[in-house]
This record gives structure tokens, C-alpha cells and sequence, in this order.
């Protein structure tokens, strides 16, 4: 049976909360290893959200059902994008940069949480099987251009 949009982004999402999990318990006396996780973590989550917006929310867009929610988890991607931001200007070193990456990480692990309780079931009623199947495809390929993509910015 081939995959589903919720398969191919459940194995992001695990990855994600890994990489989090990692950021978080890197200490200040190890800098590059703070700088070397947030870089993956970067990366997974840029690729992740570029192609989740164009393969799962831009369907749900277009249907009323989904349009409220579609355009929260739109924003918390912006947010997280920030957070991202914020980190990438900390010294890894620093105290402020631990306090920053948990802020991070539990923005993240929110989102992850809040997608699979919710958003998937919505997307789920709207979504037809074929659609489900089709869009998992489409997520794989350009999450795979989007993470070289990510990788040289």
C-alpha cells in the first residue's frame, strides 16, 4: 500500500521532535554541537514546511472546512520561522540561546502535537484517498529539492 501525506510527513514530524529533543539537551560548553543541531533542525524544518504548505495546506485553502485552520497553522509556521531566526543570531555559547532553543522546541513540539490531533483529521474529511496518496508523492519530492534547497541558505 503506498504512503499517505500523514506517513510521509510523520516521519518530518518525528524527526523534528528528535532534533529538538537534541537542541535542547546540547550544553553551552559544547557550541558546535548546538550550532551543528540547529543547522539540521533548520533545514528539516524549512524543507518540511515549504512542501507541507504547497502539498497539504494550499488543498485545504481551498475548501472552507479547512480554511480557518489551514491559515493558524500557516502563522505558527511563520512563528517558528522567527524562533529559528532568534537562534541563528545567539551566541551558542550563551545562556540566552539554551532559554531561546526551548522556546523553540516547544513551539515546535505545539505544532506537531496540535497538526496531528487536529489538522489531519480535518484535512482527513476533505481529502479524497487517491488525494491522500497523490499528495504524499508530490510532499516527498519537493521536500527532498527543499531540504537542498535549505541546505545551501
Amino acid at each position: 500500500m503506498s504512503p499517505t501525506i500523514y506517513d510521509v510527513l510523520g516521519d518530518s514530524h518525528d524527526k523534528q521532535r528528535l532534533l529538538c529533543l537534541r537542541l535542547t539537551r546540547t550544553r553551552a560548553a559544547n557550541p558546535q554541537g548546538r550550532s551543528e543541531t540547529l543547522t539540521a533542525l533548520r533545514i528539516e524544518l524549512a524543507a518540511h514546511a515549504a512542501a507541507e504548505e504547497r502539498y497539504l495546506y494550499a488543498p485545504m485553502l481551498m475548501d472552507d472546512r479547512g480554511l480557518g485552520s489551514a491559515r493558524h497553522a500557516l502563522a505558527e509556521h511563520h512563528d517558528i520561522d522567527e524562533l529559528v531566526e532568534t537562534l541563528l543570531a545567539l551566541d551558542a555559547a550563551g545562556s540566552a540561546w539554551g532559554d531561546a532553543a526551548k522556546a523553540l522546541a516547544h513551539k515546535v513540539r505545539h505544532h506537531l502535537k496540535e497538526e496531528e490531533s487536529k489538522f489531519f483529521q480535518i484535512s482527513g474529511k476533505i481529502l479524497s484517498e487517491a488525494q491522500k496518496t497523490s499528495l504524499a508523492g508530490k510532499y516527498q519530492r519537493d521536500f527532498k529539492r527543499m531540504r537542498e534547497v535549505a541546505a545551501q541558505g
